[in-house]
């Protein structure tokens, strides 16, 4: 999969599919401690901010919170596109392991009240589910482990609503590019949701390979407002 390959699919989508996509990527003039926080991880390719599956979730998310305030962090890592190169990719991801991490201990620890919602899609999944992973993913290779971060600190867990994730790429998706599959960590399994729309080659099963139309549908096919729900039913 490549940048130029991937490009044209999320083009189409955007002319074929136009919305709004005005909600900022940082919640900059909202209140310290917003009621619920999304904190999201956009795709492969995707400009930075919360993508286009992140902005329609996260929005979604604020139009069925009447009364609350909601912020929103968009995960800081470069949602690369150089699949060649293995370890340099590999290294982007851990980058937004981290970052989501960061974020997700320092809303716990500054503001205990938020209810926090962590999401993802597509590459963004992978970097959301593994935030909350359990330890040392199975199958990690050797050259990757040290770089691994550790879990998240386990008090989080009681700040975090909701995980839910869109097009997470599938366990045989990842041992075909040989990496391990997301597994997020017990205390966080029954609050997961994971989205994948039938014939989405990503996450359906199928073996690696390009993404095809279907994958870039998210932000506009009604699960960016069932994962809202979803969120909300748990806030």
């Amino acid at each position: 999969m490549t940048a130029r390959s991937f490009a044209p699919i999320v083009c189409a989508a955007f002319a074929a599919l136009a919305m709004p996509l005005s909600l900022p990527a940082q919640s900059a003039m909202a209140a310290p401690c917003p009621d619920v926080e999304v904190v999201f991880a956009r795709g492969t390719a995707e400009p930075a901010g919360l993508g286009i599956t992140g902005t329609a979730f996260a929005e979604s998310v604020r139009l069925r919170s009447p009364g609350k305030s909601v912020g929103t962090y968009a995960v800081n890592y470069q949602a690369s596109a150089d699949f060649n190169n293995p370890l340099p990719f590999a290294r982007t991801v851990l980058d937004g392991i981290r970052d989501a991490q960061g974020h997700l201990e320092f809303m716990a620890a500054s503001c205990p009240g938020t209810r926090i919602v962590l999401g993802g899609y597509s590459q963004g999944a992978v970097v959301a589910g593994f935030a909350v992973m359990d330890g040392l993913p199975a199958g990690v290779k050797p050259e990757y482990a040290a770089a691994v971060p550790p879990p998240i600190s386990a008090d989080v867990a009681d700040n975090v609503a909701a995980v839910v994730l869109y097009a997470k790429p599938s366990d045989r998706w990842m041992r075909d590019i040989g990496a391990p599959p997301v597994v997020v960590g017990p205390a966080y399994a029954a609050k997961t949701i994971d989205y994948c729309i039938p014939g989405d080659t990503i996450c359906d099963g199928s073996g690696v390979g390009q993404p095809n139309p279907l994958h870039v549908l998210y932000g506009f096919n009604g699960m960016a407002i069932a994962g809202a729900d979803f969120a909300m039913g748990r806030i």
